[in-house]
């Protein structure tokens, strides 16, 4: 049909950045940022975003967009001289030309392979060469899926932790409760890092919250009770999940992130952070994240997540 638009544009995003839209037949899109192999945007078929993107969001180089899903690499946290949370996320990435064999996709699926290489300032902040392939697919159902691939083009091993650090869009965030990482060990980032076991059944908000659940299943699911949508997330290589929402008091200290803003997002990051990964020369580690948004279903009056965990 004319007038179509194609399954992969390539156009100008704010402040003229460049971004990927990725568009699937039944609506569905995603919207991919070279600025930081940043995934912006990512809409069901009724035209509903999914990701949170803050209103305040700086598209300014060298800041990090707030939202989304920033990729955290080669750290995640605040250790060393590494600025917090590493510099892939405020760097500028471009088109994979040469991507390696992944797994077969099917010619309905909407894709885009980006690459990044550290440059010489890179290598005086962290001195380790690497190529980072990022893969952003948009299923033919709406999922979307970000997969990662670290080779080490060292001649030294390096270590590194990881996380998609995946803003959801959620209606009230005390509307909100998250199944699959009950009675697990998580350590608390507001207690010194702390170890602790989840006690509740289903975590549920009503303060702020900065916890790394460790040796996680590979499904989370994301309830939403006043959308009547479940987020699952299914991530592979990634042992473990961070749960972040700042709440109000650290919300308001948050220059580029509304005050009220706390209320409509939730941070469910698929990451490597208790343990680092470590590759010698030549080798290569690779983790991914797959999202859905699903309708939840009611049993006697309750939602029932478990059909969700266990599809």
């Amino acid at each position: 049909m004319s007038g179509e638009k194609p399954p992969v544009e390539i156009c100008k995003g704010v402040n003229g950045l460049d971004k990927v839209v990725l568009r699937e037949v039944r609506g569905s899109s995603a919207e991919v940022y070279f600025y930081g192999g940043h995934v912006t945007s990512w809409k069901n078929d009724h035209g509903e975003e999914l990701l949170f993107l803050s209103s305040k969001a700086i598209f300014k180089p060298p800041k990090a967009i707030r939202g989304g899903i920033p990729i955290c690499f080669p750290q995640f946290g605040n250790h060393g001289n590494l600025e917090q949370h590493g510099y892939a996320r405020n760097r500028f990435w471009s088109i994979d030309k040469d991507p390696p064999p992944f797994s077969t996709v099917s010619p309905n699926k909407a894709y885009i392979d980006l690459i990044f290489k550290p440059n010489e300032e890179d290598l005086k902040i962290w001195p380790h060469s690497y190529e980072f392939r990022l893969r952003v697919t948009l299923g033919p159902g709406g999922d979307l899926m970000l997969t990662s691939r670290i080779r080490n083009t060292d001649g030294k091993p390096f270590s590194f932790t990881f996380a998609y650090h995946t803003y959801l869009s959620v209606s009230d965030i005390s509307e909100v409760r998250v199944e699959g990482l009950e009675t697990l060990d998580y350590l608390d980032n507001l207690k010194d890092k702390e170890r602790f076991t989840e006690q509740g059944d289903a975590i549920t908000f009503e303060s702020e919250v900065d916890k790394i659940y460790l040796a996680t299943p590979t499904k989370i699911a994301v309830i939403d009770h006043e959308k009547k949508r479940t987020f699952v997330l299914r991530k592979d290589g990634l042992p473990d999940a961070v749960v972040w929402n700042p709440w109000e008091k650290k919300a308001k200290s948050i220059a580029d992130f509304g005050d009220d803003e706390y209320k409509h997002m939730l941070c469910v990051e698929a990451a490597a952070v208790e343990k680092a990964i470590t590759l010698k020369p030549g080798e290569e580690w690779k983790g991914r994240l797959e999202l859905s948004a699903v309708p939840s279903s009611y049993r006697s009056g309750q939602l029932d997540p478990q059909r969700v965990l266990q599809g």
